[in-house]
């Protein structure tokens, strides 16, 4: 007898040998067998954890598909609670926010779209024009449709009344159209006025007044007679203006002030006030006016003609 490398007992016998080694590769073959089925039941086992981990497999499947049903199952039965109006969920609580939305709201109760349409109705409109009545008292369809038709009636109304006052504006643009050439021809009129005073009446190579009562006497006698009266009148007038404005021009700026506001408000002289201010030097002018009311020196300050101011300065002594 001999061993092998693996001490395995051989047998001398040849035929005993040849079954010892027809049964160990027999064996042999059983084990490596053994083996890869192991492997392959690992490999599948391994592989069916990666599909539960990953949700590829048929467990997986059919775990999501089991959701889905239960997901479905539960939106029903709350969709049937919500058309059976249950606690008034769907008409008080859902009808106001998806009351508008198309196949959505069809899982609302019957007749609570309307009360949708008629509270956007309600809501939008505050009032009503033509009855008094309250959008918010409307309960029903047909209180709504009268509502808007009475509405209707007022808005065509207030289209009338728009129409009528587009025609009165459109009458005025008119009116004021037609006026504009004579209100560009009286500002010329006032312009070529202020150049005539201030070149030939009151101009540095203007006649004396005498002059002017001269050439009046020449003509006829009735109007020449109005005239140099006139034209005399305010030669002492003159004068005389020219006396108050030294004697204004010696008081404080503030008493002079109360004095002429006095003969504005209470004795409408705003003329002669501005006439004595016109006399004054531009100093005590200024003083005088901006102790005066607004509304006193404003008015005083229109019937002020640069023409008739004088040039030369004369400085308050009081």
């Amino acid at each position: 007898m001999a061993e092998n490398d693996n001490n395995n007992y051989i047998p001398d016998d040849p035929k005993l040998a040849k079954a010892q080694l027809k049964a160990d590769r027999k064996k042999f073959k059983d084990e490596l067998k053994a083996q890869k089925k192991e492997q392959k039941e690992r490999e599948q086992e391994l592989a069916e954890r990666q599909a539960e981990i990953n949700g590829d497999n048929g467990g997986g499947i059919a775990t999501l598909l089991i959701t889905l049903l239960i997901i479905i199952i539960w939106l029903a039965i709350m969709s049937l609670l919500i058309k059976m109006d249950v606690g008034g969920f769907g008409s008080g609580v859902l009808a106001p926010i998806i009351g508008d939305v198309p196949y959505l709201n069809m899982i609302l109760p019957e007749g609570s779209t309307d009360q949708v349409t008629i509270n956007n109705y309600t809501t939008n409109i505050s009032s009503e024009s033509t009855s008094g009545a309250s959008g918010s008292d409307i309960t029903t369809i047909d209180e709504a449709n009268a509502y808007i038709k009475r509405l209707e009636n007022a808005l065509k109304d207030e289209m009338e009344l728009n129409s009528q006052y587009a025609a009165t504006i459109e009458k005025l643009e008119a009116e004021v159209e037609r006026l504009e050439p004579f209100e560009e021809e009286q500002a010329e009129f006032e312009e070529q006025r202020a150049n005539f005073y201030n070149s030939i009446v009151y101009g540095d190579s203007s006649p004396d007044p005498s002059v002017f009562a001269s050439y009046y006497a020449m003509i006829e006698p009735d109007i020449a007679a109005q005239i140099y009266a006139q034209i005399v009148s305010d030669e002492v007038t003159d004068e005389a203006i020219s006396e108050y404005a030294k004697t204004y021009s010696g008081m404080k700026a503030k008493a002079a002030a109360a004095i002429f506001d006095e003969m504005v408000e209470n004795q409408d002289q705003a003329e002669l006030v501005s006439k004595i201010l016109a006399k004054m030097s531009s100093e005590n002018r200024g003083d005088i006016l901006a102790a005066m009311t607004e509304e006193n020196a404003a008015r005083v300050t229109r019937l002020l003609e640069p023409s008739s101011l004088e040039k030369e300065s004369t400085e308050v002594t009081g």
